[in-house]
């Protein structure tokens, strides 16, 4: 299907982007890599007047390490975020998250801004962001403020965002050393969303868990932080029955529609599936 018309702007400046979403109100959209936009666009879903494309602003890609988090600039593609040496040294769930995102093509032009900022329950970074209780910068015309991931998405494609904001980048805590990760992501094809997927942090000392942190991507009408799946595993030795008993609960709070991937109770029930593989391998990564 063909988009509705718009009018096209391309700003150069983080203060003049705000300044046309503020004038254009709500018939305006930024546009950062287009992945999760244009397909709206084109089944009429979405169809804004006005697209303020973000490209040609500066400052918005790079990552870095900045008083105890990595900093991730919004502009960045997942395409970098794999490449990435310092995401791979110490947050490398990030680049193992990206690689299950789409295809290759995709990949080289989609952000992690956009990814996290349009509140599409079925992207795959919001939930990794919850789990890793990561804060997004969001910019407007009263300067940068942060809001953390948990507290940023309120419905399906509703966020914390007020009018005129960008979301311009994204601070992770790092992660202790010897922590254990997995994203682990049930789909029908490559390229689709998730049926269900599951992301896990953990720490160990000796052979018990100390900390453990669950997202869910898909699943309801929006990316669940599963916080008591998590607590119940805390002082356990990640054994058969307590992941049991973390699956319980995180599946207890999913709320997924039924669609073309399957019925509503079996994606709860492979939330559960992939919540039980990311924290074995969560399990086998994780050092005392």
């Amino acid at each position: 299907m063909i988009p509705g018309t718009f009018a096209y702007h391309r700003p150069t400046t983080i203060d003049s982007a705000v300044a046309l979403l503020i004038e254009l109100g709500e018939d305006a959209r930024p546009l950062a890599g287009g992945h999760s936009l244009i397909p709206l666009m084109k089944t009429r879903l979405a169809s804004p007047e006005h697209l303020v494309d973000l490209t040609g602003i500066d400052g918005l890609n790079g990552i870095e390490r900045s008083d105890g988090d990595v900093v991730i600039g919004a502009m960045t593609t997942q395409h970098s975020l794999i490449g990435s040496s310092l995401l791979s040294e110490l947050v490398p769930i990030v680049r193992e998250t990206s690689l299950r995102i789409a295809d290759p093509q995709i990949r080289y032009k989609g952000t992690l801004g956009g990814n996290c900022a349009n509140g599409d329950p079925g992207n795959d970074m919001p939930a990794l962001m919850q789990c890793l209780n990561a804060r997004y910068v969001l910019t407007g015309n009263e300067g940068p403020r942060e809001v953390a991931a948990r507290d940023f998405y309120l419905g399906a494609y509703e966020t914390a965002l007020a009018a005129g904001e960008i979301l311009t980048a994204v601070r992770i805590p790092i992660p202790a050393p010897g922590h254990g990760y997995a994203y682990e992501k049930l789909k029908r094809k490559v390229g689709d969303y998730a049926t269900a997927a599951a992301a896990v942090m953990i720490t160990m000392a000796g052979d018990t868990c100390t900390s453990a942190s669950i997202g869910l991507t898909n699943v309801a009408e929006t990316p669940l932080w599963a916080e008591e799946a998590g607590r119940l595993l805390v002082g356990t030795k990640l054994d058969e029955g307590s992941i049991a008993s973390a699956v319980a609960a995180a599946e207890a709070i999913t709320d997924p529609a039924s669609d073309m991937r399957g019925p509503a109770d079996y994606r709860t029930k492979m939330a559960g599936v992939m919540l039980r593989r990311a924290l074995e391998r969560a399990r086998s990564r994780a050092k005392a």
